[in-house]
């Protein structure tokens, strides 16, 4: 009789189940390909277009702005760079086609852009009313006797000319480096620049003040300036400056102080009573004895209704940026750019509805030279984003990038 044995296992083989392993690789495979194109797509949606383009009819000094209703407007300067033209046109596609041209000076060669830091400025204003203002040239009416004025003008009614210019600062001309002009959808407009507090007297940098006035018609009338920074820290003569409105009454200006020669640090005024006093909101140190001319930029952040305001200048080589949420008279986040640029200057920025900012400069510029456009995307947070960077060789000697946000999210950069 035969003894039964026990039941053994048989063996498993392996190429019994290389079809199931096989088939859960390939799955894994694909699954891991999926998450890494939906992550891509994911990137590709947050990261919006950024798009430069150049200026029109090789213009130079690019400023640009967005009305409520989408549009672009652009300005920029022709001709000899110590009495040129200004020009106005407008793009209704984002910048793939603009207007035909209007000058916008009405005495011709009024304008001056030498030095980067003295062309004229533009602002989008009730009824999208487009307002400049600029240093005038040697060229330019109405005068100030030998000194620089302050000039500006608006787009007429009709919006197919520009009203003849007018010097809004008689009292106190003298410009070196240019002034600036702002304005909100209630029919407020500022003009700022800094001149001698006494004009024809020899008081040097420090005896240099930031000058405003203001109009609350739409430009139509400007009351006498008077003095904006509170305390009289001087301004670096050959430096641009900046003013900015954002919401509820709330005006911005960025210039440069001059004190003792060698401080020349970035002060930010702040208003909330539509300009007619100011705080520092920032004291940027900067020891340096020579002047930088330099420039700086802001813009309102769209995706809290404009309360927040973003703001750049340089300060030793680097952009800085500032973020100013509603309300606060100290920036919640204060940095440089990241990266090892050299040089960098005149800063633009913009923001879309995402609260994403674009943050646009210029590296490698110097007198009689132009140099490279760099641009960073920063997050809502004020954080850079990592990868959103880019440069394009190319800005004219004299000018500079100007940077806005499309209502659909993307970015435009004009040099």
């Amino acid at each position: 009789m035969r003894t039964a044995r026990p039941n053994s296992p048989r063996p498993i083989r392996c190429c019994a189940a290389a079809p199931f392993w096989a088939a859960a690789l390939l799955v894994m495979v694909l699954l891991a390909s999926a998450l890494a194109s939906t992550a891509q797509a994911v990137a590709a949606v947050d990261a919006p277009a950024v798009k430069t383009l150049r200026v029109p009819d090789r213009g130079i000094f690019p400023q640009a702005a967005i009305d409520s209703r989408g549009r672009l407007h652009l300005m920029y300067v022709k001709g000899d760079p110590m009495a040129a033209d200004a020009y106005y046109v407008r793009s209704d596609d984002g910048g793939a086609t603009f207007t035909k041209p209007i000058r916008v000076n009405s005495g011709p060669e009024s304008v001056i852009v030498t030095g980067t830091v003295r062309g004229p400025h533009l602002s989008v204003g009730r009824g999208d009313r487009i307002h400049v203002a600029w240093m005038g040239s040697s060229k330019a009416e109405p005068k100030s006797g030998k000194l620089a004025p302050m000039l500006y003008t608006r787009l007429n009614d009709a919006g197919d000319a520009f009203e003849p210019q007018r010097n809004v600062g008689a009292g106190h001309p003298g410009l070196d480096g240019g002034g600036s002009v702002a304005a909100d959808a209630d029919g407020n407009v500022y003009v700022a620049w800094h001149a001698p507090a006494h004009p024809g007297k020899s008081e040097g940098e420090e005896g240099r003040q930031v000058w405003i006035s203001r109009s609350q018609d739409d430009g139509k009338t400007f009351a006498p300036e008077t003095a904006a920074n509170p305390q009289p820290n001087g301004v670096c003569a050959c430096c641009g400056m900046r003013i900015y409105c954002g919401d509820k009454g709330r005006v911005l200006i960025l210039y440069r102080s001059a004190s003792q020669a060698i401080h020349r640090d970035i002060q930010m005024l702040v208003s909330d009573d539509h300009g007619k006093s100011f705080q520092v909101a920032v004291a940027d140190p900067w020891q340096v004895a020579t002047c930088v001319m330099s420039t700086a930029a802001c813009t309102s952040v769209a995706a809290d209704g404009g309360r927040s305001l973003a703001a750049a200048w340089e300060t030793t080589g680097q952009i800085r940026v500032a973020l100013l949420t509603a309300g606060a008279t100290k920036p919640t986040v204060m940095m440089s750019v990241p990266g090892d640029g050299k040089s960098r200057k005149h800063p633009s920025v913009a923001a879309n509805s995402r609260g994403q900012i674009l943050v646009a400069w210029a590296e490698g510029t110097g007198w009689n030279k132009g140099g490279t456009l760099a641009w960073q995307l920063f997050d809502a947070a004020g954080k850079p984003i990592a990868g959103e960077s880019g440069q394009a060789p190319g800005i004219p000697v004299w000018s500079v990038p100007s940077a806005v946000a499309l209502p659909d999210g993307s970015f435009r950069v004009i040099y």
